[in-house]
Order: structure tokens, then C-alpha cells, then sequence
């Protein structure tokens, strides 16, 4: 009877080894790290969902490096907009058009209501992005299944060969810069954004609910413009030297030397 019960110990001990459990969300999480999650799509079938979405990313979403590889979060994944930029692996396995590979999206855009609101965890996936879930010859099959189960793991971004990049908004003016930053490496979302004008100290910025940054000031701000990003979790720190010029304008992209 002894050696009975040891090897039953032994079983399930080998069992909870093999699995990492985690209330998180509602979901379990396995020793993988894949959690399931709720997917549905939206806007073309090869498209990039919407242009933009409410992270404020615009026709960025359809161009390299995010490639309309994109998705809208439900509130536990959007998270107010602080999931904005943050990557996902995802796995479809329970469809038989489900090609049970893995790929990698960004969070661009909110899906508010719905399954999105209704499931723990929910991804409204691209056009493009839900094809890519998809045996070859099947991203017809898969998309008309509508809404699908999926695996997830959060992932780091990389955006090879590709530096942080600043949007400024068009309403922006000398008492008013505001910004979308754009493809960060790593974490993807942002603890805090400073920004230095020329002759003065960092003054930090307030987040808007999205990837852009705002800040109102009482005196006229000039560059050149040195910002400098703090990322999520990590804390990591990078600054980006003079990378809005004096002579900037409204609705410019400008490209910074570095990442994370």
C-alpha cells in the first residue's frame, strides 16, 4: 500500500510540474506560457482592421513594420490604452482551418463591446492577421467561422531595423505638442514620456488614453526636442536626442536613432 500511494505522489507531483497555474483574468496558464482567449475579426479581409483605431496609430497600422499584423483588445488587453503597442503571440488549434502556428500582433485599436466586453480576454483580430491563423488555401474558411478559440502569450515586439518614431499630432502648436510614439522593441507600452525643450529641463507627459502623449504648456515651447521614454514593466530607459527639430510641423513622422 506504501509504495502504491508513493508512486500516486510521485504522479501528481510530476503533473503539477508540468503546469504553471495563474488566476489571472480569469484564465489558466500553462507551463508554456498560452493562456485561451475569444477571437473574432473586423474590417477587410485583408486588411488592417481599421485605419488606425483608437490607439491613434493612423495609416501607420497598414505599412512596414506593423504590416496590418494588428489587433483591437477588449478592455483587459486595450486597458485604457495602456495595451496600446503591446504584442501577443496567438495560436488557433480548435478549428480544422486553424494551422496551429503561431504569430504575432499589436494591439492598435479598442473593441469595447460584444465578446470583447463579454470574455475575459478577447482579441478582435485584422483581416490579415486572423488569415494568418490559417492552413494554407483556408483563410476563407477560417474567417467565415466568425469567432474562433485561440492561445495567447504575451511577446516581445521587435521591429527589426526599424527606430521610435514620433507622430506629432496636427493640432499641436508651440503651447501644445502632442504625439503618437511608435514601434517600440520590447515591452511595446510605456511607463512615462518626457519631452526637453531647447534650454530646459524634462517636463513629463500625460498619456491620453492611446500610444499619444500631450503636454499643455504656458510659454512657448521650442526645439529641437529631446524625448526621453521609460518602458512598462522593465523600466528600461532611452532618449531620444534631438529628434523633433526646431522647425517642426504638425502631422510629421520624425525618426529617432534608437530603441529598445
Amino acid at each position: 500500500m506504501a509504495s502504491i500511494l508513493l508512486r500516486c505522489f510521485a504522479l501528481l507531483a510530476l503533473f503539477a510540474a508540468s503546469f504553471k497555474f495563474c488566476y489571472c483574468q480569469n484564465e489558466t496558464i500553462n507551463a508554456a506560457g498560452w493562456a485561451d482567449a475569444g477571437a473574432t475579426w473586423y474590417g477587410e479581409p485583408e486588411g488592417a482592421g481599421s485605419t488606425g483605431g483608437a490607439c491613434g496609430y493612423g495609416v501607420a497600422v497598414a505599412t512596414p513594420p506593423l504590416y496590418a499584423m494588428v489587433s483591437a483588445g477588449g478592455p483587459s488587453l486595450f486597458n485604457n490604452g495602456r495595451g496600446c503597442g503591446t504584442c501577443y503571440q496567438i495560436m488557433c488549434t480548435g478549428n480544422p482551418a486553424c494551422s496551429g502556428r503561431p504569430i504575432t500582433v499589436t494591439i492598435t485599436d479598442e473593441c469595447p463591446g460584444g465578446p470583447c466586453a463579454s470574455e475575459p480576454v478577447h482579441f478582435d483580430l485584422s483581416g490579415k492577421a486572423i488569415g494568418a491563423l490559417a492552413k494554407p488555401g483556408q483563410a476563407g474558411n477560417l474567417r467565415a467561422a466568425g469567432a474562433i478559440r485561440v492561445g495567447y502569450r504575451r511577446a516581445a515586439c521587435l521591429y527589426k531595423g526599424t527606430k521610435i518614431a514620433f507622430h506629432v499630432d496636427a493640432g499641436s502648436t508651440p503651447f501644445y505638442m502632442a504625439f503618437v510614439v511608435e514601434y517600440e522593441n520590447g515591452e511595446g507600452d510605456l511607463a512615462s514620456v518626457e519631452i526637453q525643450p531647447a534650454g530646459g529641463g524634462f517636463v513629463p507627459m500625460q498619456e491620453m488614453r492611446s500610444a499619444e502623449w500631450k503636454l499643455n504648456s504656458n510659454g512657448a515651447l521650442k526645439g529641437p526636442f529631446n524625448v526621453r521614454l521609460t518602458s512598462g514593466e522593465s523600466r528600461k530607459v532611452v532618449v531620444a536626442q534631438a529628434v523633433i527639430p526646431a522647425n517642426w510641423k504638425p502631422d510629421q513622422t520624425y525618426r529617432s536613432i534608437v530603441n529598445f
